[in-house]
């Protein structure tokens, strides 16, 4: 189970966030700037909060004011917006590039996701020679690779069609339910995060807004 508790200060506001959640997909649904991303990015080690705690089972990440563990220490995979695939390395040197051992004896995991993706075919090209869709499964194969303990998506379906965009969601409910680990994805689509997310959390001025009440307000004519 994840639990995060934290404070941080903002250009724009103060940011004051406690949850918990367990196995599930967690949505993350907000106007821009309301603290979403910076969330996914304290979870990870990439921001560190003000004070406060998050905790993945028996793994403290951050406690306190200070105690914290490092971004390689938490075990986090990561799939960014852009999906940050390195230009020069092949699909398959990238999604080898997340794994924690290079040695032979992990391959099995890669030719697990490769099988699971589909995207086997993909290997010897490069990011600039294959579509969005496909660039955003080789950037799930490697943020999977590491086999974490959590993984965080920030908006990893925007820059998609419509088309391809529901494939992809599919596709997330189906690797969901196959790693069965806590997954965080920030959308700006309502109908996405209805889709995917088992709990929708909605976020203003990094604040958490009731569910119930905030569904009212975008329902209401």
């Amino acid at each position: 189970m994840l639990k995060v508790n934290i404070k941080k200060r903002l250009a724009h506001y103060d940011l004051d966030i406690e949850f918990g959640m367990k196995d599930e997909i967690l949505v993350l649904f907000g106007p821009s700037g309301s603290g979403k991303t910076t969330i996914l990015h304290m979870i990870a080690g990439l921001t560190k909060p003000d004070e406060g705690l998050i905790k993945l089972g028996d793994n403290t990440f951050f406690q306190g004011k200070g105690s914290s563990l490092s971004v390689q220490e938490r075990n986090v995979g990561m799939l960014f917006q852009d999906y940050a695939l390195f230009p020069h390395m092949t699909a398959g040197r990238n999604i080898r590039y997340g794994m924690k051992s290079k040695d032979e004896d992990r391959s099995f995991v890669v030719d697990h996701l490769l099988h699971v993706l589909g995207i086997q075919q993909l290997v010897s090209k490069y990011p600039h020679q294959i579509s969005g869709g496909e660039k955003q499964r080789v950037a799930l194969a490697r943020a999977l690779a590491s086999e974490p303990s959590i993984l965080l998506l920030d908006e990893p379906l925007s820059a998609l069609d419509r088309e391809t965009r529901i494939d992809c969601q599919n596709e997330l409910i189906r690797l969901h339910e196959m790693w069965k680990i806590p997954f965080i994805i920030v959308t700006h689509d309502m109908e996405e995060a209805k889709k995917i997310g088992d709990r929708i959390l909605f976020l203003e001025h990094g604040k958490i807004v009731d569910e119930k009440e905030k569904q009212i307000s975008i329902d209401a004519p």
